[in-house]
């Protein structure tokens, strides 16, 4: 690793205040050392992201996926992982040649004219009322939930880590200037209250942006590249999570089945729902009658979206109880498989239902039957040259059409697909972020049901989305509400995509150059009068608006365009994924005969409590004309998941590794033990032992635990909070009277007292009370003895005398007087 490589890639992470000052571009290349600059790098977050991943070399290199994605193509094994850069199918296009989004200087001209904001577009174009949505008849709302869950499953552009512009520490939910990363988005001039909505530009990835040269001449600049979170391949992320950190969270890790954890608090019917997420993220909505700071926790899946609306919730919670149901039964008809075993093979199971599902089920429906043809067309084979990564345009553009799929409202169904009256049609600004609802009302069942029997939203001209979206939009992140067509033009504008004619052109589409054009591609007069006086030049219209405003081809839910965008892609997918489910090595072929037999209605019915469900879920139909019984449902059989032992085996299993876990592979035709240790130790011994005639070549490995707390490259718990080693894992303490954060790692001001101030409080009174009692006990006595010597002296006669000069007598058996304090004296 060079000083340039860390250059070109680390410090676009540190800062993002603009162009830099001439001082620094006139900087060398050996100024900083290699140290130093190996050092920025590693504390920046791009070492990671720079140095190669450590892809297996044991036989379950062919066997199962990584978490991350990576080592998926074993000559580029970054293509397609988590946390790397989304792909560009065309250059960038930023007002400063680097950065700077469309709309970012004023003045500025695009082909002669500004871009206009992006909220005065939604209101005039793409805006409708809820009451003028339009339904679909062929389609039911299961399509657009499963389009919204699949988005989540391949791609996520994560936001600035910052709140605050870099260069003046502006709050970013407060300032209407274009300070990066504030993107604010411009209301009209009569707006109240606020001028802007707030908005914060995507991560740039390490190297790119107008850092990317900050010791260098900026002609050597990478343009700004977006970040995907997530893993790029359609490999159920959305169960497992993209990473390490996720997946040690969703396991759970003392279960023998290999199973994901459920919520141990609530249950809907006997059937799991999500575990609620630990601090982060942040709280969800707050239920009914719940006081204004109580909040209810968030639900925990693969993807932290999960909780967005209950819709989505359902389809994630179906696929967390299917890969429990699957697990259990695997680890039973293979009792000697580890929980690892069970596990990888569930998840590998689950994974290729949802490539089935995607490509066989929804994408067609979505392209139409000669775009499929055109643009995925039939499975030859996989191929090493194709990078699946997802692309900037697909995930910031195409596959947001579905958002113009969305009703305003959402429905929940009783067992005869009837309104519940006890919990009526919900307007879809009462369920964002609500998980509640689902615990308190009715659970997964009548959602599903709803799902399934009620049509989606048709794109039509004139309501291509609801208010609800474009007006009442809540998100965690904001502090009010937000316009999610607004948000998605901006989002476009803010990763430099190029413009609507540029995508019809790269796509092999005629370009549109005259208002007789669009008006014959819209199919719609109105809106291509609209987008003329509002972008000027056809070729300064957002790619997403252009290609949601196509009139949709035969059979289809998106226009030319779109389709072309989202069958490139998908095609990409799964030609470019080594662990594709049609791929020969993945899965024999008996075993691929079960998984066709599969569909999404059979997940539903052994999932749920619903016995009747239609044959294909994104179908439009009504009960119960529409429908069959789940007895009619086929799904697979996992009698060809049964593995046995050779009749010569010698070695046997050996016993549980403390700490790690093992599973089974062949090499060489021979039986092989791959060992892995779980989060928090660390492997000493062989990684893979085989069966031999002898018996295993060596001794199992054991796991030994890791001191997190002593590695110096990673500050684990942040300020004042003091790392302490637990085994397995690590966790953070705090100093009286801090306590810990919502993160788990920083410590903040708990607003009380020290214990030791406390204690030195009670000490303090428990001396003063001693003291007190001392003094009144020296007192009284003193008062005491000063009273005895009046008291009167009986002589021989039995008649009191008194000492001359002492006072007067007091009477025979009289206490002493003690005045106000008699009650002490005592």
């Amino acid at each position: 690793m060079t000083p340039l490589d860390i250059r070109r890639f680390c410090f676009p992470v540190l800062s993002e205040q603009g162009p830099e000052p001439s001082w620094l571009l006139s900087w060398s290349s050996d100024v900083l050392s290699e140290e130093v600059l190996s050092i920025i790098a590693n504390i920046s977050g791009c070492l990671a992201h720079m140095l190669p991943p450590r892809c297996p070399d044991t036989c379950l290199v062919n066997k199962y996926r990584l978490i991350t994605g990576a080592c998926n193509n074993r000559a580029h094994p970054r293509w397609g992982a988590s946390n790397t850069a989304l792909a560009r199918w065309l250059p960038p296009v930023y007002e400063d040649g680097f950065g700077q989004p469309r709309g970012w200087n004023p003045g500025f001209l695009h082909h002669g004219f500004p871009l206009p904001a992006v909220r005065e577009v939604t209101r005039q174009i793409i805006q409708a009322p809820n009451e003028a949505v339009t339904e679909d008849e062929r389609h039911s709302d299961f399509l657009t939930a499963w389009g919204q869950y699949i988005s989540h499953d391949i791609a996520f552009t994560p936001q600035s880590l910052s709140r605050a512009a870099f260069s003046a520490g502006i709050d970013c939910q407060l300032t209407c200037e274009n300070r990066s990363p504030c993107f604010p988005i411009q209301l009209p001039g009569n707006a109240s209250p606020a001028a802007c909505l707030p908005f914060y530009r995507s991560s740039p990835a390490c190297g790119t942006g107008d850092q990317g040269a900050l010791f260098a001449n900026l002609s050597q600049a990478n343009p700004r590249q977006q970040m995907n979170g997530l893993t790029s391949f359609l490999d159920a992320s959305t169960v497992y999570g993209s990473s390490p950190a996720s997946e040690k969270l969703l396991r759970n890790w003392t279960s023998a089945e290999g199973l994901l954890r459920v919520n141990v608090r609530h249950w809907d019917s006997g059937r799991a729902f999500l575990p609620f997420a630990p601090r982060v993220p942040a709280a969800c909505v707050p239920g009914p009658g719940a006081p204004a700071e109580a909040r209810a926790p968030c639900f925990l899946a693969g993807d932290g979206r999960a909780s967005e609306v209950p819709s989505l919730t359902a389809v994630h919670t179906l696929w967390l109880r299917e890969h429990n149901r699957l697990a259990v039964k695997l680890k039973a008809l293979n009792a000697h498989w580890s929980a690892d075993t069970a596990y990888q093979e569930a998840r590998k199971v689950v994974g290729a239902l949802h490539q089935i599902i995607t490509l066989r089920d929804y994408v067609p429906q979505i392209l139409g039957p000669q775009a499929f043809q055109q643009y995925v067309g039939r499975y030859t084979g996989y191929d090493p040259t194709v990078n699946p990564t997802v692309s900037n345009v697909f995930s910031t553009a195409a596959f947001r059409f579905g958002h113009a799929t969305v009703l305003p409202w959402v429905r929940r169904l009783d067992a005869r697909f009837q309104e519940l009256p006890d919990h009526p049609l919900l307007q879809l600004h009462d369920v964002f972020f609500s998980p509640w609802r689902l615990i308190r009302e009715g659970g997964v069942d009548p959602l599903v049901r709803g799902l399934l029997a009620r049509p989606a939203k048709l794109q039509v001209h004139g309501q291509l989305m609801n208010e609800e979206l474009t007006e009442r939009l809540f998100v965690l992140s904001s502090s009010g509400t937000l316009d999610l067509a607004s948000l998605n033009l901006q989002r476009g504008r803010d990763h430099g995509l190029p413009g609507y004619n540029a995508w019809r052109e790269f796509c092999g589409l005629k370009r549109l150059e005259t208002l007789a054009h669009l008006s014959e591609v819209l199919a719609d007069g109105r809106t291509a009068h609209k987008l003329v006086e509002l972008y000027g030049h056809p070729d300064n219209i957002d790619v997403w608006l252009g290609g949601l405003a196509e009139a949709p081809l035969p059979g289809a839910r998106t226009g030319p365009l779109f389709a072309c965008i989202i069958g490139r892609q998908m095609r990409a997918l799964r030609d470019g994924d080594r662990f594709w489910w049609e791929h020969d090595p993945v899965f024999t072929e008996a075993q691929r005969q079960e998984l066709q037999k599969h569909s999404l209605s059979r997940v539903v019915c052994d999932n749920t409590g619903l016995t009747w469900v239609p044959a294909d879920a994104f179908r439009g139909g009504q009960f119960p004309r529409d429908f069959k019984s789940c007895e009619d449902i086929p799904g697979l059989s996992l009698d060809a998941w049964r593995d046995t032992f050779p009749a010569d085996d010698r070695c046997g299993l050996p016993s549980l590794v403390d700490g790690g876990d093992f599973v089974l592979c062949e090499e060489s035709g021979r039986r092989t033990l791959v060992f892995s240790c779980r989060h928090g130790y660390e492997l000493q011994g062989p990684e893979q032992v085989t069966c031999t005639p002898q018996g295993w070549n060596s001794q199992p490995p054991v796991c030994k635990d890791v001191d997190e707390c002593l590695d110096p490259t990673r500050a684990l718990c942040h300020g004042p909070a003091q790392c302490l080693n637990t085994k397995g894992g690590f966790r953070c303490i705090c100093a009286d009277p801090y306590e810990l954060g919502e993160d788990g790692r920083t410590c903040v001001d708990s607003g009380r007292l020290p214990r030791a101030s406390w204690v030195s409080i009670a000490l303090g009174a428990l001396l003063i009370g001693v003291m007190a009692g001392l003094t009144w006990t020296v007192i009284c006595r003193w008062r005491h003895s000063s009273s005895a010597s009046t008291l009167p002296i009986t002589g021989s006669d039995g008649r009191a005398t008194s000492h001359p000069g002492r006072g007067r007598h007091q009477d025979v058996g009289q206490e002493p007087a003690c005045g106000s304090q008699t009650l002490l004296c005592r």
